[in-house]
């Protein structure tokens, strides 16, 4: 019985195709996959985005009402201090006028500090908005910058027709599915220290 060195070569070589035929569907299929997950990711992040910049306006004009509600309760309790001064030197027939216009603007100091108060609360709602906000935005920014790495790796994986870039590729794949899924669902993993190093 003669071997035939030509089909051996020729089944070898068919063996070899089919395998990096199954590579590069695997490596088709999980970039399809990872960029419908980005897509969905991106709409998810956008949104935060924008309720990012609405939290930071609001935050803003609550902060000018604060100041505005702060001068207007200054300016009461200026004129309140000179009504006081004045109807210390009063005579006694002007000062019921005096004791009402005290009354009136120790009302409109307390009302402005009181409206003063309310409003800054909101600010500092919005601060706690924001930063939740930013908290989920992070999570998406390291979710594409990972499942970009990972895309990089795949489109090697492509080209060079290694199993072995393949499997790395597949650690950014997960870390940066993991990060998008934490974005999407409020789950609380949040690496600070990999968000600090890339602000």
């Amino acid at each position: 019985m003669d071997i035939d060195q030509m089909e051996v070569v020729e089944r070898a070589g068919e063996a070899g195709d089919r395998a990096t035929m199954r590579l590069n569907m695997l490596v088709a299929i999980t970039v399809a996959l990872l960029a419908t997950f980005m897509g969905i990711c991106k709409v998810k992040d956008d949104n935060i985005c924008q309720s990012m910049q609405q939290a930071q306006a609001n935050k803003l004009d609550h902060w000018g009402f604060y100041q505005a509600r702060n001068i207007r309760e200054e300016v009461a309790k200026g004129t309140l201090l000179q009504l006081q001064l004045a109807a210390a030197t009063a005579p006694a027939d002007a000062q019921p006028r005096y004791e009402a216009a005290i009354a009136q603007y120790q009302a409109l100091a307390a009302e402005q500090r009181k409206k003063k108060e309310e409003v800054k609360a909101l600010a500092e709602q919005d601060q706690k908005d924001y930063d939740a906000a930013n908290f989920k935005d992070d999570q998406f920014d390291l979710s594409d910058v990972l499942l970009a790495i990972a895309i990089s790796l795949l489109a090697m994986t492509a080209l060079t027709h290694q199993r072995w870039l393949y499997a790395v590729a597949l650690v950014p794949t997960g870390l940066g599915v993991l990060m998008g899924l934490a974005g999407l669902l409020g789950w609380q993993i949040h690496p600070a220290a990999l968000v600090q190093l890339l602000s």
